[in-house]
């Protein structure tokens, strides 16, 4: 949860934060000053977080070293992209002997972590919009020459396309993440947002009802924050398969539209909180 904070606040506050403001504004969503502590502790140890002291004030800064990765994960996270049917697939296909063992694991586990399935061994697929994100992959672990990056159409298979999906990607699991994050949000996404606003008043005139109140900052900033949180590693394990390779029920739309309401709903005002609370106020 620290790290989501981080994400989603800190570079907005200009990289630095006071300590006793970090601690009372993670104690808003229950989490203890140890418990904070250690997280700190934690992420300082991973170059994430730098003490640094301002007038004499205790406070942490951002590593500037983190902002490219925290850049990468803003547009997975905040702008999840469905394939359509008609767009090109990523495939990758690479040999890595024995001798490599330990950099073939490490493959494996950074294509998992891009969203892509799992063909053979050494052969996996994934939406066409995800070419860059796999290129940086394999050059990050030094295999770039190692592998070859097709983009191609739909893959003709023996069977019909999304029963030959299913086997390649996990779909029951990742259709229980999205229908566990249903479960856990749709209730706060039915609140009034911006984007949305200009409907929702104009039905309160024609009916003579009253627009529900927006959210208190302090409570937007708790949803918004575990929001994200339990948000943040859907769009890395679903990459936005498209209709032909999932099945009629994908509970998959739903869940990326409810996001999309909460995020105009509560970022604001979660953002307005933490400016508050940084300030001192």
């Amino acid at each position: 949860m620290l790290r989501t904070f981080v994400g989603l606040h800190l570079r907005e506050l200009g990289g630095w934060i006071r300590v006793a403001a970090l601690l009372k504004l993670l104690a808003t969503a229950e989490v203890s000053n140890s418990s904070a502590r250690s997280a700190v502790s934690r992420l300082k140890g991973k170059g994430l977080f730098l003490p640094e002291e301002r007038e004499a004030v205790a406070g942490y800064r951002l590593d500037p070293a983190a902002v490219t990765d925290l850049e990468r994960g803003d547009r997975r996270i905040f702008s999840y992209r469905g394939q359509k049917d008609d767009e090109p697939w990523c495939l990758v296909s690479y040999s890595l002997p024995e001798v490599d063992r330990s950099k073939r694991v490490q493959l494996r586990r950074a294509l998992t972590g891009l969203g892509f399935g799992a063909v053979t061994d050494g052969l996996w697929i994934a939406p066409g919009h995800l070419r860059a994100e796999v290129e940086d992959a394999l050059e990050n672990l030094d295999v770039r020459e190692r592998a070859t990056i097709f983009i191609t159409q739909t893959p003709l298979t023996a069977e019909p396309f999304a029963r030959a999906a299913a086997k390649w990607w996990d779909l029951d699991t990742l259709a229980a993440r999205h229908t566990e994050f249903l479960h856990r949000y749709e209730h706060a996404g039915s609140a009034p947002h911006a984007e949305s606003s200009a409907p929702d008043l104009a039905g309160a005139e024609r009916t003579g009802s009253a627009p529900q109140p927006r959210p208190e900052p302090s409570e937007a900033f708790v949803l918004w924050l575990r929001c994200v949180d339990d948000w943040k590693t859907i769009p890395y394990v679903d990459p936005g398969l498209p209709p032909s390779a999932l099945p009629a029920d994908w509970p998959g739309q739903r869940s990326v539209r409810l996001f999309a309401e909460l995020r105009a709903t509560y970022a604001e005002p979660a953002r307005a909180h933490v400016r508050t609370v940084a300030a001192g106020a």
